[in-house]
């Protein structure tokens, strides 16, 4: 095979491969409108309701923690307790845990003199639940009140769902970055989630928002606490031991989402050395048949992978070949005008269909379209560059070693 017809290969991959799951995305988000989501109904029918445990982790949250409390406060469901996990905090937080636990019948604590890790923080609070089933939380989310209720029906009405994911939304939408991932949590990461569960396996819950049944954490061994991204391997371990895990798009949960290059790019390479430690360390789902249903979801990672380093690989030749002017005659990595406009056209679809299914959700995001095109062209190059520099970070990482936690960026207000 000729150089010529490689880069050729390439470069159809690298223009394709997003075309192609785009449509995949809006296809499967429709058909799970459709089919789970399309009731007008505001509540759903409950026979029972039983005790959630609302597990919230904390590590330097002074500034939101007591808003997050209060938040779920407002709930409208008869009974919760709320257990706030203190994980070593070195400013203000544990000082406010302590009088909130005083105000609040409902509030409880746990405390840690260490940074010792949002898995180990975690675990912590499924020992100190009183509940079977369990509400993960970040300390800087609010809920919508009615959230609780939706999860409980699927624990309640089915017994071998083992965890529910709940829907993000963003929050602060000043800066551009902010206003360019109001499109991506909908157009990208809802649509996803939606197509992913109604092929039957879900890649990963929600690590901002997530429901568990406590028998089934206890069946896998809760937590690991040497992954970088805990919500992504309990998944797969649930899912291994056929737990059934959900999207429930009407369990919303408002977020804030980094405004600056840096703090978006340390949470995307946590994602991807994340993603690829888990990749390695599930590998053996290719040894059992039972474990088949998988394989699309790891093979659809996998390839998002690749396709990262193709684009690099395509962008590195072609300013080799500008500067050297050789004969490989590789086509600009920036899209030809009938590419780059099918693209466009396509983003602008799959936004107005993430629009249509997720409006009663978010009723202003119609005045994001217009920020939603430059995902393609802006925010591709910044996730595909974590993707390849965290993938050898992900494969390298020594198994045991206890994955710690820094305060992430909250946007810019």
């Amino acid at each position: 095979m000729s150089v010529e017809n490689i880069i050729q290969y390439i470069s159809n991959f690298v223009y394709l491969y997003p075309l192609l799951m785009s449509f995949v995305w809006m296809v499967g988000g429709l058909i799970f409108y459709w089919r789970l989501e399309r009731s007008k109904s505001p509540d759903p029918n409950l026979n029972r309701y039983p005790l959630f445990s609302i597990l919230v982790p904390c590590h330097n949250e002074e500034k939101h923690i007591e808003k997050t409390v209060h938040q779920l406060l407002r709930a409208d469901y008869p009974d919760f307790e709320i257990i706030l996990i203190d994980d070593g905090s070195t400013d203000n937080t544990r000082a406010i845990i302590k009088e909130l636990t005083k105000r609040h019948e409902r509030v409880r604590a746990v405390y840690f003199e260490d940074n010792q890790g949002k898995a180990t923080a975690l675990n912590a609070g499924v020992i100190a639940a009183k509940a079977e089933f369990l509400l993960t939380m970040d300390a800087d989310a609010l809920l919508e009140t009615t959230a609780l209720k939706w999860i409980a029906w699927h624990f309640v009405n089915h017994p071998r769902v083992g965890a529910v994911t709940g829907n993000p939304r963003v929050l602060n939408r000043t800066s551009l970055l902010a206003k360019i991932q109001v499109g991506e949590y909908s157009t990208i990461i809802g649509l996803i989630k939606r197509t992913q569960r109604i092929l039957g396996k879900v890649l990963t819950v929600s690590g901002v928002v997530a429901a568990f049944r406590k028998q089934a954490l206890v069946s896998v061994g809760v937590w690991d606490t040497d992954m970088v991204t805990e919500d992504i391997d309990l998944t797969w371990k649930l899912e291994k031991q056929f737990w059934d895990i959900r999207y429930e798009p009407r369990c919303v949960c408002w977020i804030l989402v980094p405004e600056t290059i840096r703090g978006l790019w340390r949470q995307r390479f946590r994602w991807s050395q994340g993603g690829i430690e888990v990749l390695k360390k599930h590998k053996d789902i290719w040894t059992s048949w039972r474990q088949r249903r998988l394989w699309p979801v790891y093979l659809e990672y996998l390839a998002s992978v690749l396709w990262a380093y193709a684009f690099w690989a395509f962008v590195l030749l072609w300013m080799l070949d500008l500067v050297w002017s050789s004969s490989l005659y590789v086509v600009s990595p920036i899209p030809p005008r009938w590419t780059g406009s099918i693209l466009a056209f396509t983003c602008v679809v799959q936004f107005l269909v993430s629009i249509y299914v997720d409006r009663r959700y978010d009723q202003k995001m119609f005045k994001y379209l217009f920020w939603v095109i430059w995902y393609p062209f802006a925010y591709w190059a910044i996730s595909s560059l974590t993707a390849v520099a965290a993938t050898p970070k992900g494969l390298m990482k020594k198994k045991g070693v206890k994955a710690i936690w820094k305060s992430p960026d909250r946007g810019l207000a």
